[in-house]
């Protein structure tokens, strides 16, 4: 007597549209303010990780993390008490609003063993020859 497996249901795995407001609160400081931010889909954090990502002649690969928090966020906050979320914003910040801005970003390696992930296995992961 076995169950039937029930169907996939892959609305449990894609990610709503509808912008959410959330409160930031710069942790020195103690201000708190609200921004909209919608999220940022798999595919999207990906291309933003690809255009972070260089390969020199040699095959050794960099990641700049600077240019995948400020894309994330160009990218995900639709509404702020500043307006628009520009590049030009973003480098006038300073290091109190943009870390609070931070926590907003999603990890850029993300699972078992992320926070240990060395330059060379980040490599190996994002190589040509591991995507086949």
């Amino acid at each position: 007597m076995s169950k039937a497996k029930a169907s996939f249901d892959v609305s449990k795995y894609t990610i709503g549209n509808d912008p959410k407001k959330t409160t930031v609160k710069i942790e020195e400081t103690g201000d708190e303010f609200e921004v909209t931010v919608k999220p940022l889909s798999w595919a999207k954090r990906n291309q933003i990780l690809s255009k972070s990502l260089t390969w020199d002649s040699s095959g050794t690969t960099s990641f700049d993390g600077d240019t995948y928090v400020r894309s994330c966020l160009r990218e995900m906050l639709l509404d702020a008490p500043w307006g628009r979320t520009t590049e030009t914003f973003l480098i006038s910040i300073d290091a109190r609003l943009g870390a609070a801005l931070e926590i907003l970003v999603p990890q850029a390696f993300s699972g078992e063993n992320a926070d240990t992930l060395t330059p060379d296995q980040v490599k190996k992961e994002l190589s040509p020859s591991s995507q086949a």
